[in-house]
């Protein structure tokens, strides 16, 4: 054993000068000093050289051990990211098209900030969910190469939502799409029916995710044809040697690239915008249909941001028949639970009473309210389209004026169409067999520019009435003929007592916001008899 002093160690040893004298030995190495030897029999003390603590080693300094590192698993890391991070699964092969498209995400940190910020809300949800099945965790990505995680993404394909559905997909996998609701822009319903829709390829695919992900894309039938194709001429039927679209074929390696990118971010020098590893959201269901705005103000939350969380609601209110879910932050949860149970449904939605005028349909009241038929039958327990003129129909109506439900279907069109654009703005009526490409080739304006004006696809289908916006270069004439052979007029109509304008837009085939706009009045004001109105009016649909 080494003893170890503060800073110098001395050693002393008393031996016999006999011992001394016999041995013959000198005091040699580190330790010792010649002395000169002695003749008597007396002890002698011998003293050695200090030396530095440095240079001794203690056996408990030999034997010391680091400190254990505990490695924390997935679901206790603070970053939601590094969570992921650590169990990404797929292998991503060094291959071209893998490479550009890492190469745009690597060159354009802003947009992978842009869309981390969008994901905040929602990915923690996604992440659970795909653990609970056990599916790789590499598919939260996916709705990065979808939609960018925006909620409201609509693509030309007539896709919407974050996981980018079609409305036939959607209802398969029991998705409701009606005037109320959207269950594809619904985020908490449409990541399950997309998890076990990927599961489905999945299973029809015999395990091969590259495949099942590019079916997910263009279709299982798509890609079972490519495969057959290549199995009867010899091929290789991986997903890098089949023949898809164009999109697909960069559908996938999109999602491997930011596979890799999020694996290896040092390497590529992207910092993660950070998402704290926790739920941001949390499910809280009404047993009844609500008013938006009566939902936001019990939550104490703006309507912006209920409705931004809760982006598969349509209209004012959620769906007659529901559902009637609400994603909050846990706060707001707590405090919208508790107002739900201190209040009663028959509150949670306001009422007017409308008396029922010549002419007017339940279609007409509907519109007018902004509801739908089938609300004011079931509340007014008709089982026909039948009305009288002189009869009381209750009616559900908006807490707030439609233009402070800014997020819903309507109003996100107004709001895309009031936008200002290049060249002169014309407002279009809808006739009946009117289609989008019919209108761009009469005005001479892109089939897609057209659509992306109006919030639409360039395949969706237009109905008898419908306003839409085209932007033009061409001079507005007088007079504009539409492929099926509408005429439209500006026409001066002077009020007569008793018109409204309902009224109005109902003669006209026209909309109250068109009157509106067109008059730049306000529908809460009352017309006046003899007030002149600007309308844009076909000639050939004018009622008599």
């Amino acid at each position: 054993m080494v003893i170890t002093r503060s800073r110098t160690t001395w050693l002393k040893l008393s031996v016999l000068t006999s011992a001394i004298a016999l041995s013959g030995c000198q005091s040699t190495g580190l330790f010792f000093a010649e002395k000169k030897q002695e003749t008597n029999h007396e002890k002698t003390s011998l003293e050695l050289i200090p030396v530095p603590e440095e240079t001794i080693v203690t056996a408990e300094a030999t034997t010391k051990k680091e400190p254990e590192r505990v490695q924390l698993t997935p679901q206790e890391q603070d970053d939601l990211w590094q969570r992921i991070r650590q169990q990404l699964v797929f292998d991503v092969p060094n291959v071209q098209r893998v490479q550009s498209q890492r190469n745009w995400y690597a060159s354009h940190p802003e947009y992978l900030d842009r869309v981390a910020k969008r994901a905040e809300p929602y990915l923690h949800l996604i992440v659970e969910e795909l653990e609970r099945r056990e599916m790789p965790i590499d598919l939260a990505l996916l709705p990065i190469v979808e939609s960018a995680f925006d909620p409201f993404a609509y693509s030309h394909g007539s896709a919407s939502g974050v996981w980018q559905f079609i409305p036939g997909t959607a209802r398969q996998y029991g998705l409701d799409i009606n005037w109320w609701y959207d269950g594809r822009r619904d985020v908490f319903a449409a990541t399950h029916a997309a998890l076990d829709y990927l599961e489905a390829l999945y299973r029809y695919f015999d395990g091969n995710w590259m495949h099942a992900l590019a079916a997910y894309n263009s279709g299982e039938g798509r890609v079972g044809n490519a495969i057959r194709r290549n199995k009867r001429a010899g091929k290789p039927t991986d997903f890098w040697n089949l023949d898809l679209p164009r999109e697909t074929r960069a559908y996938v390696p999109k999602l491997l690239a930011l596979a890799d990118i999020l694996a290896n971010s040092e390497k590529y020098g992207i910092t993660w915008y950070p998402i704290e590893n926790q739920p941001m959201l949390e499910v809280v269901e009404a047993p009844a249909q609500i008013d938006l705005a009566l939902a936001a103000d019990m939550a104490d939350l703006s309507l912006e941001e209920l409705h931004q969380f809760n982006s598969g609601y349509n209209r004012w209110a959620t769906a007659p028949d529901g559902p009637h879910r609400f994603l909050l932050p846990a706060e707001n949860a707590e405090r919208f639970s508790l107002a739900l149970q201190e209040t009663e449904p028959k509150d949670w939605l306001s009422w007017t009473r409308h008396k029922v005028k010549s002419g007017e349909s339940l279609l007409t009241i509907s519109k007018k309210y902004n509801t739908s038929v089938d609300v004011i039958q079931q509340l007014n327990d008709i089982s026909s389209h039948i009305i009288r003129a002189g009869e009381h129909l209750l009616v559900p109506v908006a807490t707030l004026g439609l233009e402070n439900y800014t997020l819903s279907q309507d109003q996100r069109r107004e709001n895309r169409q009031d936008q200002k654009r290049d060249g002169k703005r014309i407002d279009y009526i809808v006739q009946s067999g009117d289609t989008l490409w019919d209108i761009s080739r009469a005005y001479d304006v892109n089939l897609r520019d057209l659509a992306r004006w109006n919030s639409m696809a360039p395949g969706d289908y237009l109905r008898p009435g419908q306003e839409l916006v085209v932007w033009t270069e061409a001079e507005a004439s007088s007079v504009v003929r539409s492929s099926v052979n509408s005429i439209i007029r500006t026409v001066n109509y002077r009020v007569r007592s008793g018109d409204s304008l309902a009224r109005i837009a109902n003669k006209f085939n026209v909309t109250i916001r068109q009157i509106e706009q067109w008059n730049n009045i306000q529908r809460n004001r009352y017309l006046q008899p003899g007030q002149m109105l600007r309308l844009k009016v076909d000639v050939t649909e004018v009622s008599s």
